[in-house]
């Protein structure tokens, strides 16, 4: 199997109010050896303002970088190459994100679409919460195709005094993506049609004051699960891709009782197997782990692991599944991580990634 990667990480690099400090240089890429541990790094570029999140073609060849930047009324979406012959990045087009606090993108499994989700703080401006672009030949980005804006409010009167969608995620089978927003304490599903355009077809209401962010799918598309922010939660969902129908089926902590109050959780990610989450908690400084009940869905804690530096922001599985990276924002380094397939548990190898604060990480197979 091949062991080496190619590790793209996304670094803050210019201040905003709501983060601890912009030590980052942009935009990174590292040749990382999953059995030695050893990260290489092969570029980085600065022309991209505060990558936050990102996506990566499944060859590696191309990159989608939000530009989250507090006093923008947009962000942007930037489009790179990876030369991956030169280990160079090359910036093909950018496109406003057509909201502000630009917070998420995903490539369709199709290679053909870009989804983005606009978090939006206050109003004004385009203030579109999802957005479609299409997918150029060249790696580009068109024009949107299509966008919506959410309305209502949540009862946490700091945090969801409006909408604010966190994440775009397309469902396993293609076609259908479900936006997490934590303003309205709902997770939405829309059908993405071939013109991009997007189709409301149902949401199902979170736990009030909970906060949904980002989602994780079962491989098989069964079942979602959700990291909820300001409650400090992991929920599970009945999915149907056949009609977007989802089904709360259960929420369980992510962070020890006399811990919840200090702690935002972030992202989460399922094993290749789909038996097992993991959720990164900021402010418990941890990763939880929740085995998954293959039946119901229904989810039971393993235990906690400190993420291995402060406020671990992004978490991502290898394609092996056998190792975990943390990017720990306040820690201005990624954490490795082994993962044991058959308890789920992780052991913290003592190995990092030296960097400025890394907001997100993600793979691609690393070039021969």
């Amino acid at each position: 199997m091949e062991t080496k990667l190619l590790a793209f990480v996304g670094c803050l690099n210019r201040e905003a109010p709501y983060f601890q400090g912009a030590r980052g240089k942009g935009l990174v890429v590292y040749c990382f050896d999953e059995q030695t541990l050893e990260a290489e790094l092969i570029c980085e570029t600065e022309g991209v303002d505060n990558p936050t999140f990102l996506s990566v073609s499944t060859d590696g060849r191309r990159v989608y970088a939000n530009s989250e930047v507090f006093v923008w009324g947009e962000g942007l979406v930037t489009a790179f190459a990876f030369d991956r012959e030169r280990g160079e990045l090359q910036h093909i087009n950018m496109r406003p994100s057509m909201g502000s606090i630009t917070a998420h993108n995903m490539v369709t499994r199709d290679g053909s679409k870009l989804l983005v989700a606009n978090y939006a703080m206050g109003d004004g401006g385009p203030d579109q919460s999802l957005v479609v672009y299409g997918i150029r030949e060249d790696g580009g980005l068109t024009e949107p195709l299509a966008s919506v804006m959410h309305h209502g409010s949540g009862p946490n009167k700091e945090r969801q005094e409006r909408s604010h969608a966190h994440s775009f995620t397309e469902m396993v089978q293609g076609n259908i993506a479900i936006a997490c927003d934590l303003g309205l304490d709902q997770l939405i599903s829309y059908r993405i049609g071939d013109d991009g355009g997007l189709e409301r077809l149902s949401e199902v209401a979170m736990p009030q004051g909970s906060g949904p962010r980002h989602l994780a799918l079962d491989p098989k598309g069964r079942f979602g699960f959700v990291t909820n922010e300001l409650d400090s939660t992991i929920s599970s969902l009945r999915l149907d891709a056949t009609n977007g129908q989802m089904e709360l089926l259960d929420t369980q902590p992510a962070v020890p009782a006399d811990a919840r109050a200090d702690n935002h959780c972030a992202d989460i990610q399922i094993s290749p197997d789909g038996r097992f989450v993991y959720a990164s908690n900021r402010g418990h400084d941890s990763i939880v782990i929740h085995a998954v009940d293959q039946d119901s869905g229904m989810l039971s804690l393993v235990g906690h692991v400190p993420c291995g530096g402060a406020t671990p922001r992004k978490i991502t599985l290898t394609p092996s599944g056998n190792t975990l990276l943390s990017a720990n924002q306040n820690g201005d380094c990624i954490a490795i991580f082994r993962r044991d397939a058959e308890s789920g548990m992780l052991r913290d190898t003592g190995r990092t990634i030296e960097v400025g604060t890394p907001m997100c990480i993600k793979f691609a197979v690393c070039p021969a």
